[in-house]
């Protein structure tokens, strides 16, 4: 009997092999919309002052060079279970000549070697459906984060609207792995990624579940008819 992998082993294989076309693949799939995200994410830190910052599954880091490039003076340190990602995220960085301003490591966000208190915020893009246990994960963000700082989280949702959620399905769950597996090789992790967008929490209970870790003044906004979220949450 083969031995079962945990999660978290799985999720760094997969993240590994498709390190190469991770990039190219990510915009074409999302028509770039992906980057409009992000910048909303970066007008958010802006806006709640944050500049010493933690980008947990910083993957290839266009998060953390975007907020790099928007926010003055910010640092920005990335962690990311997968080596693979962080290779062509420092080569991202020392291009655009940021290496002074964003540190790279390798990390498990429900594990975190960092000093408790030690950040204004934190941020997550497309991540947090990929940590095995959410709750943990959560706990040990909520740690690194100073009183008053802030939890920010892009994460993909599926659309209460029947006919823009018909589409996306249809889209997601075979024209996206079908092009995902075509370029990358690597099929199944492109069908992973419907599959761990259905099975994520719904909005109302992931706002829910920050509440119970202690978050307060937790804001959610819809983005692209609810394809993606952003949620917003401070630290008391």
């Amino acid at each position: 009997m083969s031995e079962i992998k945990p999660k978290t082993e799985n999720v760094r294989e997969m993240f590994n092999d498709i390190a190469p076309t991770y990039d190219s693949l990510n915009h074409i799939l999302s028509l770039s919309i992906d980057k409009l995200w992000r910048q909303r994410v970066v007008k958010a830190i802006r806006k709640v002052g944050a500049k010493q910052i933690l980008d947990v599954a910083t993957g290839t880091a266009d998060l953390a060079i975007a907020m790099a490039r928007k926010i003055k003076d910010s640092t920005i340190c990335g962690i990311d279970l997968s080596v693979q990602m962080l290779e062509v995220a420092r080569a991202k960085v020392n291009k655009q000549g940021l290496e002074n301003r964003i540190t790279l490591m390798e990390g498990n966000a429900e594990h975190l070697e960092m000093q408790s208190e030690s950040v204004d915020a934190v941020t997550i893009a497309f991540g947090i459906r990929n940590f095995e246990n959410k709750e943990a994960c959560i706990e040990e963000l909520k740690r690194v984060i100073r009183c008053g700082g802030h939890l920010i989280i892009l994460e993909f949702s599926n659309p209460k609207n029947r006919f823009i959620g018909w589409i996306y399905r249809i889209y997601s769950h075979n024209i996206l792995p079908w092009i995902g597996g075509l370029i990358s090789k690597n099929r199944s992790a492109y069908e992973y990624l419907p599959s761990s967008v259905d099975s994520f929490p719904s909005p109302e209970l992931f706002s829910q579940m920050l509440s119970n870790a202690g978050f307060t003044d937790i804001v959610r906004r819809s983005q692209s008819f609810g394809i993606a979220q952003i949620y917003i949450a401070k630290k008391p």
